[in-house]
């Protein structure tokens, strides 16, 4: 309960935004949520029966979760990451970071699910959902502004420096992804979080010409 009542405001509403949003999943049936998840643009994709893709999914899939286990982790690093970033920044740019880092995941996924149909055909369709494009933003954000702090990985469980965290994490989703190792994990989602972050911490880290 104390970590709970220490967490951020953004951080929390998120945590609780997605758990809400899973356990309504699990008791209503996830029929009612098949609109909210990203789709591919290719018009191919309703030979499988997906909806078409819309904007709004950009956003709403990164509510969605496929599991428990899904779940349970994205949530963790939100709290690891998210809580000291959020209290680092403030809440408003925290927020801001967070959907452009989710954004950013869903629409190099998107690029990387047209390739895929494009070149593959249309059995590489595939609905995407989950939080873990934001969260692999988070995880850049937090290696940008707390290189030397330890942070222990869950499996296998090594302490190691932020830093080499974020740097080891993204080789790994690169090569996954362009190999197509570890199918049914969305890794190009992965990447354009981590992307995304990258690219906010390097505008907001820039000096400031204005200031002497």
């Amino acid at each position: 309960m104390d970590l709970f009542r220490n967490m951020p405001p953004v951080t929390r509403a998120l945590f609780l935004a997605n758990v809400a949003i899973f356990l309504a999943m699990s008791i209503l049936g996830e029929r009612f949520f098949v609109p909210f998840a990203l789709y591919p643009l290719d018009i191919n994709h309703v030979l499988h029966g997906f909806p078409p893709f819309e904007p709004w999914q950009l956003i709403t899939y990164a509510f969605m979760h496929g599991g428990f286990g899904h779940i349970a982790l994205n949530m963790l690093a939100l709290v690891m990451f998210g809580s000291s970033l959020e209290s680092y920044w403030g809440s408003r740019r925290f927020a801001i970071f967070y959907f452009v880092c989710a954004t950013g995941a869903a629409l190099l996924q998107t690029a990387a699910s047209e390739w895929a149909i494009q070149n593959q055909g249309p059995d590489a369709a595939a609905a995407v959902v989950g939080a873990s494009g934001a969260i692999f933003g988070l995880l850049v954000g937090y290696g940008m502004h707390f290189p030397t702090r330890r942070v222990m990985l869950l499996f296998p469980p090594i302490p190691m420096k932020a830093r080499t965290l974020v740097i080891a994490i993204g080789v790994a989703e690169t090569v996954f992804g362009l190999m197509g190792w570890l199918p049914g994990i969305a890794h190009f989602a992965h990447l354009g979080g981590f992307i995304a972050g990258f690219l906010m911490c390097k505008f907001w880290l820039r000096p400031n010409p204005y200031v002497s």
